[in-house]
C-alpha cells in the first residue's frame, strides 16, 4: 500500500511524541498499574466517552436547523459514528469530510453546507474547552508557580480570556456583515488565488449560514449547553478513569488535561491521534505531582479503550451503508 509523505510525517512525529511522553517511565511499573486498574471504574469512563458521541450526534441537530429543519437523529447519528471511525482508522484526519460525506449521501443536505456546520461545531468545541481549561488554571488547586514554555501560567490564562473575547466579535462580525467579509476576500482572491474565488466564496456563505445559531439567542443558547455538556461530561470520563488507575486529583485537573489533549492533537500524528494524546496526558498530569508511571497507564488504558466502542460501532455503520475504508478515504482527495 502507498504510503503519502503525510503519512510518514503523521508517522515520525507519533514515534517522537511517543519516546517523549514515556522516556521517564517503567514499563513494569507502567504495566502493573494497568493491570491493577479498577475494572468497573474504567469500564463506567469508556461508556460515559462513548455516550458523548450520542451528544455530538443530537448537538448538531440545531446546528444543521437553518439548511436542514428537524433533522431526526439516525442520520446524524450514523454520520457521526462513521465519521469518527475514519478519524481513528484513517490518515489525515478524515473523519470530518468523512462525517459530511456521509450525511449528504443519506439527507438532501447538500456537502458544502454540512461540512460548514461542523465547522461550526469545532468552533463551539474550542470556545467551551479553552473556557474550561482557564476554569482549571483559575482554580485554587491549579499548581502555584506553574511554567508553561517558560512563562507563568497565569498569564496564558488571561491571553485566553482576551482571546475568547477577540474569536465572539470575530464569529459575530460574519454573522451580521456576511456579505462585506465576502466582498473582502473577492477582492483578495482575484489578486492572489482566482481559482479558489467561487470556491472560497461558496465555503464562506456556508459558514455564514452555520453561525447563523448566534442570530437565535435560544438555539445558541441550546448548542452552547450542548458542548458544554459534552466536554464536562468528557473531563468527568477522564476523573473517574484516573480513580480506576489510582490517580487522585481535583476534578479541574481532568479539565485542564482535556485541554491539553485537544491542543496536542491538532499536531499531526497517525489516525487515533496516539503520541500527542500520551504526552498532553503525561504532562498535564505532572504538574499536579502525578507519577509519570500512573499517568502513562491512564493515557494508554484510556486511550485505547475508549477508541474502539466507537470504531466498531463506526464500521458496523459503513458496513450497513455499503461504505467501505477505501471509499472513504477517497473522500478527502
Amino acid at each position: 500500500m502507498k504510503v503519502s509523505w503525510r503519512g510518514l510525517i503523521g508517522l515520525a512525529v507519533t514515534i517522537l511524541l511517543l519516546w517523549w511522553a514515556f522516556r521517564d517511565t517503567q514499563w513494569s511499573k507502567m504495566a502493573a498499574a494497568m493491570r491493577g486498574a479498577n475494572v468497573g471504574l474504567m469500564a463506567i469512563a469508556v461508556a460515559i466517552g462513548t455516550f458523548l458521541f450520542v451528544l455530538r450526534a443530537l448537538r448538531w441537530r440545531p446546528i444543521l436547523h437553518p439548511v436542514a429543519p428537524n433533522m431526526p437523529f439516525g442520520p446524524l447519528w450514523r454520520a457521526t459514528t462513521i465519521g469518527m471511525m475514519a478519524n481513528n482508522l484513517l490518515p489525515a484526519r478524515a473523519g470530518e469530510l468523512v462525517r459530511a460525506f456521509v450525511l449528504s449521501r443519506e439527507t438532501a443536505v447538500p456537502f458544502s453546507a454540512a461540512f460548514a456546520s461542523l465547522v461550526v461545531d469545532r468552533v463551539f468545541d474550542a470556545v467551551i474547552v479553552i473556557l474550561l481549561t482557564l476554569v482549571a488554571m483559575f482554580d485554587s488547586a491549579f499548581p502555584a508557580g506553574t511554567l508553561i514554555a517558560g512563562r507563568p501560567a497565569s498569564n496564558y490564562a488571561g491571553s485566553g480570556v482576551f482571546g475568547l473575547v477577540v474569536v465572539a466579535a470575530a464569529l459575530y462580525a460574519i454573522v451580521f456583515f456576511p456579505d462585506r467579509l465576502i466582498r473582502l476576500y473577492e477582492v483578495f482572491a482575484r489578486r492572489v488565488a482566482p481559482r479558489f474565488e467561487a470556491r472560497g466564496r461558496q465555503l464562506l456563505r456556508s459558514f455564514a449560514d452555520g453561525l447563523s445559531v448566534l442570530r437565535h439567542p435560544l438555539r445558541f443558547l441550546q448548542v452552547f449547553l450542548w458542548a458544554l455538556a459534552l466536554w464536562v461530561l468528557q473531563a468527568v470520563a477522564f476523573w473517574i478513569g484516573f480513580r480506576a488507575v489510582g490517580i487522585v486529583v481535583p476534578f479541574s485537573a481532568s479539565l485542564f488535561v482535556q485541554g491539553l489533549i485537544v491542543l496536542w492533537v491538532s499536531v499531526p500524528s497517525t489516525p487515533g491521534y496516539f503520541g500527542p494524546f500520551e504526552l498532553a496526558s503525561v504532562a498535564g498530569l505532572r504538574l499536579y505531582g502525578v507519577d509519570e508511571n500512573l499517568a502513562g497507564a491512564w493515557a494508554l488504558s484510556y486511550h485505547i479503550l475508549s477508541l474502539l466502542p466507537i470504531t466498531v460501532i463506526g464500521l458496523y455503520y459503513a458496513a450497513r451503508s455499503g461504505l467501505s475504508l477505501g471509499a472513504l478515504r477517497d473522500v478527502r482527495k
